[in-house]
């Protein structure tokens, strides 16, 4: 099954297993966390054990998302004397 809307994305319950970056500091409560979910994927804050306040992305948005991230488009975000 796939989502049909955005909003069929919200619908949905998180069944799945949370995964954060191994780039993320060895503490677990500063982790942004994803999950692949039917017709996308959920982006979760560690520091929030229910998940309630999980974002949700379709396939193409977080296509998109993660093509601009490799693209370089979000680095001067990245505070200055971060290492990459």
């Amino acid at each position: 099954m796939t989502a049909e809307s955005k909003s069929d994305l919200y619908e949905q319950p998180l069944r799945g297993e949370w995964e954060k970056s191994a780039f993320s500091s060895g503490s677990s409560e500063n982790c942004v966390l994803v999950m692949a979910i039917d017709g996308g994927v959920a982006l979760g804050d560690s520091k929030d054990r229910d998940r309630d306040g999980a974002l949700r992305f379709t396939d193409a948005e977080m296509l998109a998302h993660i093509l601009a991230v490799k693209a370089g488009q979000y680095d001067h975000l990245i505070p200055h004397g971060t290492e990459l």
